[in-house]
């Protein structure tokens, strides 16, 4: 008797860590399989990979480990184009706030009422269309983004996206390089930013969300953080050491961003 209720105890409690962890393939408005991973039980908070990037690069950082310590509940997602999601090689399959509406399906797989949603860098530019597609957002987080994304003719955005063309811009052709040794698709990621979604100003203005705009101080990549937060008006401007590519993964970051999700409105 004693073994049988040892056995039930085991049972259950693998039970309930099975039930913490979730992951798997939906199949989103055009057929597009998106990967995704749930991890917790707790206030959902969704995370947001950047460019050549994907889901595993939050499992990196603090705050991935800092919001699962904290009991939230954690979801992650390799953005269409990206990591073990399909990579369309047609333009049309990245336009229309395609990846904005990945996630928002994904979220009603997973019956998720209301969440706040962490973005950084490319990350951050799918955010600000969730801030003004979802209305279960509770909160916001902008993170390793300036301003130059509110603008549709983004000279950054078209660069990139001529590089990955195969158009030699001598100032990326370390980026093209890393791309091509690091096996990921390139066709789907020149896509990617020739489609690449912008916000005006005048969109910006109608988000009443809190937004916590935040960047490392050694941070220029984007263009200015501070401007992007004058152009929402429920939103505060953060800076943290780091510079793009180091702020994501530091102890600062994630303080800051969890105190920013965790206080009261």
């Amino acid at each position: 008797m004693r073994l049988f209720k040892l056995l039930l105890i085991f049972l259950f409690t693998a039970n309930v860590v099975i039930a913490q962890k979730d992951s798997g393939f939906i199949s989103s408005f055009d057929g597009v399989k998106i990967y995704y991973e749930s991890e917790g039980t707790g206030y959902p908070v969704v995370l947001v990979h950047g460019f050549i990037n994907n889901s595993s690069t939050w499992k990196r950082t603090q705050l991935y480990t800092d919001l699962l310590k904290k009991g939230h509940r954690v979801i992650l997602m390799d953005m269409r184009g990206n990591g073990k999601s399909d990579k369309p090689h047609i333009a049309a399959s990245y336009q229309n706030d395609a990846e904005a509406k990945d996630i928002m399906l994904l979220l009603d797989k997973l019956a998720i009422k209301e969440y706040s949603v962490v973005g950084y860098s490319r990350g951050s530019i799918i955010t600000a269309r969730l801030l003004l597609l979802d209305k279960r957002i509770n909160k916001a987080v902008l993170g390793g983004m300036g301003d130059g994304f509110t603008d549709p003719e983004w000279p950054r955005r078209k660069l990139f996206y001529r590089a990955l063309s195969g158009e030699v811009i001598p100032e990326l052709e370390g980026m093209v390089k890393y791309v091509k040794g690091a096996g990921v698709d390139q066709q789907a990621l020149a896509l990617l930013q020739k489609e690449q979604p912008s916000t005006v100003p005048t969109e910006l203005a109608t988000i009443k969300k809190p937004v916590l705009i935040i960047s490392g101080d050694n941070d220029t990549d984007n263009g200015s953080p501070q401007t992007l937060s004058k152009m929402i008006s429920n939103s505060i401007f953060k800076q943290v050491p780091g510079d793009h590519n180091t702020t994501l993964r530091t102890p600062a970051f994630s303080e800051a961003v969890i105190e920013f999700i965790n206080a009261l409105k």
